[in-house]
């Protein structure tokens, strides 16, 4: 989601072997680098305590062998999904910055409750990792987003991690694009070292929205320049995942066209890294944008369902059917300015609509201007509008 929109476990422990001795060789760049240790942490103040939960069979917590599903198969059982947005992706130390408590079970149990089956976690990872060699990631930081997914999991969600609002230092500029690399090589090659034990049902998102932020062609497709240079970053990111050897050889992972745009641009411009059979494509749909994002006019004509049933076919027709591969919409919404009743009219065509096409979606709630859930009173801000989301989201 753009920042500009919102100003914004148990006692197990992973045991990770080795890990100092590890060294990553950034083939892409032409050198190697020493992959930082993650046990011996960057300090940090630990973000939240928890209350203390009752053990939970490791098999019910995503850990052990992965299945070799296809992606496919793996879509098709994931469900309906909801984005904890605004919370780990604040760009800053303090995570409460933008409004929302600090994430907890209670939160993640009432998301489940409600019927979502999937938990997307955005993830900002600049004001947690050092900025230069060897781009050390904290470990209280790794150690507060296993907690969320391990809420998701003891819930038997399915939990995507990403890399969200990194667009300060990610930003596909020839300039800056060896230097972003490494620095994208070594947090994934530590994030997928710290969660290897997590089987399927742990997704990494290698980017979220990369583009370059205040040119013309921002949101719609981008320069050819710049996506080739994010089709290397996204490359990078997987050979550094796949490095790890493990699950991660054969994890689920998405990918995201420029700016996770559906634009044609954006969609013809996308390379699959090394035709990976595990990826799958991570696209955004705010449609029609003046409507969902923001939150201008009425929507429910005729001509507005035609126009949005043509969105997902164009995105169905590119991937599903000619690329073979399946598709999450990782964020949509209706802004809350909106009378509840449209926002119900609309959602309840946009999940059916999309479902009907195999595409998977993930509502964007940022606990204010898109919320739909309130975390700080644990309530529903729309009952009748996430029962609709739940209701027509199944086949």
């Amino acid at each position: 989601m753009k920042s500009k929109i919102f100003k914004k476990s148990t006692n197990r422990k992973l045991i990770i072997i080795g890990v100092s001795a590890l060294f990553v060789f950034l083939s892409s760049c032409g050198q190697s680098d020493k992959t930082p240790t993650i046990t011996d942490p960057i300090p940090v103040q630990d973000l939240q305590p928890d209350l203390p939960t009752a053990a939970v069979d490791s098999s019910m917590l995503g850990i052990g062998e992965a299945r070799d599903i296809t992606s496919f198969e793996l879509v098709a059982e994931m469900g309906v999904g909801w984005n904890l947005g605004n919370s780990f992706d604040v760009v800053s130390k303090d995570k409460t910055d933008w409004g929302n408590p600090l994430p907890n079970k209670a939160i993640i149990d009432a998301v489940s409750e409600m019927g979502f089956k999937t938990l997307r976690i955005p993830v900002t990872w600049e004001w947690n990792q050092s900025a230069i060699a060897p781009y050390q990631i904290e470990l209280n930081y790794l150690e507060r987003i296993k907690k969320v997914i391990d809420y998701g999991l003891e819930n038997q969600m399915h939990v995507i991690i990403d890399l969200h609002h990194d667009n300060e230092w990610a930003k596909p500029i020839p300039s800056l694009a060896v230097n972003v690399k490494k620095r994208m090589h070594s947090l994934w090659t530590q994030v997928a070292t710290y969660f290897k034990e997590y089987n399927e049902s742990l997704i990494f998102e290698v980017m979220n929205e990369p583009r370059i932020k205040n040119i013309p062609q921002e949101w719609t497709g981008g320069t050819l320049e710049g996506r080739n240079i994010i089709n290397d970053y996204l490359k990078t990111s997987v050979d550094a995942i796949r490095a790890t050897g493990g699950n991660n050889a054969k994890r689920h992972l998405m990918i995201p066209t420029w700016a996770a745009s559906t634009s044609p641009d954006a969609m013809n411009g996308l390379v699959i890294p090394n035709n990976d059979p595990k990826i799958i494509i991570s696209l955004h749909s705010y449609f029609p944008y003046l409507f969902a994002l923001e939150g201008q006019g009425t929507w429910g004509s005729a001509q507005d369902k035609a126009d949005l049933r043509a969105e997902f076919d164009k995105i169905r027709q590119k991937w599903i059917v000619e690329e073979k591969r399946p598709v999450i919409l990782g964020e949509w919404a209706t802004k809350k300015t909106i009378a509840v009743k449209n926002r119900i009219e609309y959602a309840a065509f946009y999940a059916k609509e999309a479902t009907a096409r195999d595409l998977l979606t993930i509502l964007w709630d940022d606990g204010g201007n898109y919320q739909l859930f309130n975390r700080n009173t644990l309530t529903w801000t729309s009952v009748e509008q996430a029962e609709t989301i739940i209701k027509n989201a199944v086949k």
